[in-house]
């Protein structure tokens, strides 16, 4: 990638969001990154009494660790704006699928780059994601990820569609998907992702908990997500889709599941027990009509839960900062408690906690040690983030992916002073419009 990288620099004079266990926030502090690492951490001024190759004066920026998207499809860019104000299941058998069957690997590419741009440019670090490999050169799609920067785990999705020898085919493909991407500290990674339960197999999910746990991978998978998923499958199976997954092995290995809008007490507490996470998409569930999960009553079970903007073409967009927003005041309405989901709780879903969802504790919090993943926002010249002393928040209830200046991953500057380094934006936007016309709708 082309984005600059220097083995030591000082970032001085920034407020701090470190996001560690205290939920510290540091007045005038400076953060020391060495190549890909933060090594220090501080309060007050920078005494340069040690070699650094750079210093840099942040001018009072907010700085505060990236952002951590758990449930994405960002190989679905170019349908935003496509089947609005419909429920989930005709959405997907009507308009989603029929467009994802004209895919080509050029499209694929096209509309990848136009998701990762828009995901690093507003905050967004690290994702976990998910992509239909119709029509997709699933190599070309990592290379795509790799030169932008970012930090992910994209996985290739399985379905059971057409015949038995298909099945087949698609599980001897994401085995072999599987063994060349699995990365367990890494850049780059990938997770076992079976598509859902209504569009798997026994078999299938069965063959997935056998990949997952015979490469120690994690596994990532639509679940609970409405109440026509459950009627269904306890008709088909005499069992709900919780209970029904767990039959087939899933949760074997650490298990992120997209939504989990419809859970019982009962299943949060099993879920809990067996290290499953929730990637807890509000918006989408709310534009597809498919409820609002009870992400209070997750945390109080114990479950591990990370915020998630789902494709833009249920969303429409992929703004972790509005996310986070709708998260919390979704959980005050439905319990009518203002104190549900506080300001804390909301950035830790979207960064530590989201890190610790999807397998990435190296990033989330910046702490010594921790991977240099962090954004900045410069406060002075946005009316509607002052007065800019309450910066947590304005982080959660005011701020959104347009306030971001920069963006640092890894040790490099891959968005400065609100310019993209390793992603042309210019072509991107250009051949997205392109291709898009070249789908039949």
């Amino acid at each position: 990638m082309k984005g600059e990288i220097l083995l030591k620099t000082t970032y001085v004079n920034a407020t701090i969001v470190t996001m560690n266990e205290q939920n510290e926030v540091i007045e005038n502090g400076y953060i020391i990154v060495e190549n890909d690492q933060i090594i220090d951490v501080k309060s007050g001024e920078f005494a340069n009494d040690s070699e650094v190759d750079e210093v840099i004066d942040m001018k009072g920026k907010w700085v505060l660790p990236g952002l951590v998207n758990t449930h994405t499809h960002v190989v679905m860019s170019l349908l935003r704006g496509i089947g609005d104000d419909m429920l989930l299941q005709p959405w997907l058998e009507t308009r989603i699928w029929p467009l994802e069957s004209q895919f080509t690997p050029e499209l694929a590419v096209a509309s990848t780059e136009l998701g990762l741009l828009e995901m690093v440019k507003s905050g967004t670090t690290s994702f976990s994601d998910m992509f239909n490999p119709i029509g997709v050169d699933q190599d070309a799609i990592m290379e795509t990820v790799s030169r932008s920067g970012m930090r992910a785990a994209v996985s290739r999705t399985l379905f059971s569609f057409g015949t038995k020898e298909d099945e087949k085919k698609a599980i001897e493909e994401a085995e072999k998907y599987v063994k060349r991407y699995y990365n367990e500290s890494g850049m780059l990674t990938t997770m076992v992702a079976p598509h859902s339960p209504y569009t798997c197999s026994t078999e299938l999910l069965e063959e997935c908990a056998r990949i997952a746990v015979e490469n120690q991978t994690m596994v990532h998978i639509h679940l609970s997500e409405t109440e026509r998923e459950v009627r269904d499958i306890v008709a088909q199976y005499g069992k709900r889709p919780v209970e029904y997954a767990a039959s087939c092995g899933l949760f074997k290995r650490p298990t992120v599941i997209a939504h989990g809008v419809v859970l019982n007490e009962n299943e949060r507490a099993f879920l809990a027990e067996h290290d499953v996470r929730v990637a807890h998409n509000p918006n989408s569930n709310l534009k597809l009509g498919s409820g609002i999960a009870n992400v209070k009553a997750m945390l109080e079970a114990g479950m591990k839960v990370g915020i998630a903007t789902d494709s833009v073409a249920s969303n429409n967009n992929l703004d972790m900062f509005e996310e986070m927003r709708i998260a919390t005041l979704l959980q005050k309405g439905i319990h009518q408690d203002a104190t549900a989901l506080p300001v804390e709780t909301a950035l830790t879903l979207a960064t530590k906690g989201a890190a610790e969802v999807i397998g990435m504790k190296q990033t989330g919090s910046l702490e010594i040690g921790k991977c240099a993943d962090f954004i900045t926002i410069d406060p002075s010249n946005k009316p509607h983030l002052q007065p800019a002393d309450e910066v947590l928040s304005h982080l959660v209830y005011a701020a959104s992916g347009k306030d971001i200046s920069d963006v640092i991953i890894n040790g490099k500057r891959v968005v400065w002073n609100g310019e993209c380094k390793t992603l042309d934006e210019e072509r991107i936007i250009f051949e997205a419009s392109r291709y898009k016309r070249g789908l039949q709708r």
